[in-house]
């Protein structure tokens, strides 16, 4: 394997629903679960996935089951975008693994750092004013938030997070400013990223 990314090592994937030992080293590395653990997962994953891929329109309607309150599809295909990490349209075992693996495992900054990514709708690095907006939107949509006026609007929510977030004032988000600012601020924390307390 060597130097490779997990970007290279993941498109030279078999079709098959089969784990191969390329997956399994591969999850070693980049995971915290053990080659049991990952056996174990790939077996619920194919039970719920034959075909080995999970699309859009499942990834919804599993997560909608957790929010049934709420309206889970802007916030979820936030979600399914950042888990789909080879852009295929589909979740395949490794993407889900590694997705899982933060979310439940992995330390606060890895937490953050892929709240960031899924804030960074165009994938440019920073988060604006618009990104931000949207992702408010879609949680309160997903919470079932019906309280959208005056200082909770999202417009309003946004600017208080930029003013206390963007430390350079260029109207943007680094990952940088965006992980210390939601270190610092648990309150902030809880909103933007909720697995990461």
């Amino acid at each position: 394997m060597g130097g490779k990314s997990s970007k290279e090592t993941q498109l030279k994937k078999s079709n098959s629903t089969e784990l191969t030992q390329e997956e399994i080293q591969l999850l070693l590395k980049n995971t915290h679960f053990n080659q049991k653990q990952i056996e174990e997962w790939h077996a619920g994953f194919i039970k719920d996935c034959p075909k080995g891929k999970l699309d859009k329109k499942k990834f919804i309607d599993v997560y909608k089951q957790f929010y049934p309150h709420g309206k889970a599809d802007k916030f979820c295909g936030h979600v399914f975008k950042t888990f789909d990490t080879d852009g295929s349209g589909e979740i395949d075992f490794v993407e889900f693994l590694i997705a899982i693996s933060v979310t439940s495992q992995g330390d606060i900054r890895d937490k953050l750092r892929m709240a960031f990514n899924m804030y960074d709708i165009d994938k440019n690095g920073r988060i604006d004013n618009k990104e931000m907006e949207k992702i408010i939107e879609a949680i309160y949509d997903l919470l079932g938030e019906e309280n959208r006026k005056g200082e909770n609007s999202p417009p309003k929510r946004v600017q208080k997070i930029m003013a206390k977030l963007d430390k350079d004032k260029d109207g943007k988000l680094s990952p940088e400013e965006f992980i210390d600012g939601c270190l610092s601020d648990e309150i902030l924390r809880h909103l933007l990223a909720p697995n990461a307390c």
